[in-house]
């Protein structure tokens, strides 16, 4: 085979197949979802309200900061409300094979990384798992990227997609669907499944979307565990974005310090 006509042969081959990769409707609804993530600082001062089968409360407060960097995102929350966990902090940096997850806790003066079983584990007695907080912020990332089809909730067009959570983060979870706003690319609904059933909601409504500049968030959502039948509230109480923050606050070895 003349060599010029096989050079020529494959790169129409690879022009013609960049378009159907770019219309890859799943892979262009992860890309808006992740262009809402700010690449500056944004600090959400949050609430968390964590409500037991028996119907006890424990509520918890502090702030979240959320970046992206080099488009990997990474969030640290550190609790300031109740006394007994002031300066609890956790942290994690989304990587290209899996995710680094750890967390510090004042009793002990110690940094711990989260590993294994570990991920999936209740944050702070929660039902927001050391995994959701990324969730949370709107990162999502996983294996087989499907879109399942489209929904309306409340008058909102919704697109549905599902993945299998990456191997090497360590969740117990078979698959993750989430049902994401057409107008905002932020996840209203996120359905965590064990094996056919789902185990775990987090779920928002369209009068809960905010916008900070032109990013958008979720001001109100609630963790629901249907087997444990137990149920968090996470509430974003305000914002504020900072052009410029010591990248101490996403390092391993500093993140509990604060900003």
């Amino acid at each position: 085979m003349d060599i010029r006509w096989s050079a020529a042969w494959l790169a129409a081959a690879l022009v013609a197949a960049a378009p159907a990769r770019a219309q890859d409707p799943a892979a262009k609804i992860i890309e808006c979802m992740r262009a809402n993530i700010p690449p500056t600082v944004r600090i959400q001062t949050v609430e968390i309200t964590a409500v037991d089968r028996a119907g006890g409360e424990r509520s918890l407060r502090g702030k979240l900061y959320g970046t992206r960097e080099n488009d990997r995102v990474r969030v640290m929350v550190r609790v300031e409300m109740p006394k007994d966990l002031a300066g609890a902090s956790y942290l994690v940096r989304e990587g290209e094979k899996s995710d680094e997850m750890y967390i510090y806790l004042p009793a002990v003066k110690k940094v711990r990384r989260i590993t294994g079983a570990s991920v999936d584990g209740q944050l702070w007695g929660t039902d927001l798992s050391y995994n959701d907080v990324k969730q949370v912020q709107n990162a999502f990332s996983g294996a087989g990227v499907k879109l399942e089809g489209s929904e309306n909730v409340d008058g909102r067009g919704m697109q549905v997609l599902s993945f299998t959570p990456r191997k090497l983060d360590g969740s117990r979870y078979s698959a993750i669907r989430a049902h994401v706003d057409q107008q905002t690319c932020v996840a209203l609904k996120v359905e965590f499944l064990e094996g056919a059933n789902v185990r775990k909601i987090i779920e928002s409504k369209p009068s809960d979307l905010k916008q900070a500049g032109k990013y958008w968030y979720v001001a109100d959502a609630v963790v629901k565990d249907l087997k444990d039948q137990t149920q968090t509230r996470l509430r974003v109480l305000g914002v504020t974005s900072a052009d410029h923050l010591s990248a101490s606050i996403f390092n391993p070895g500093t993140f509990y310090l604060g900003g």
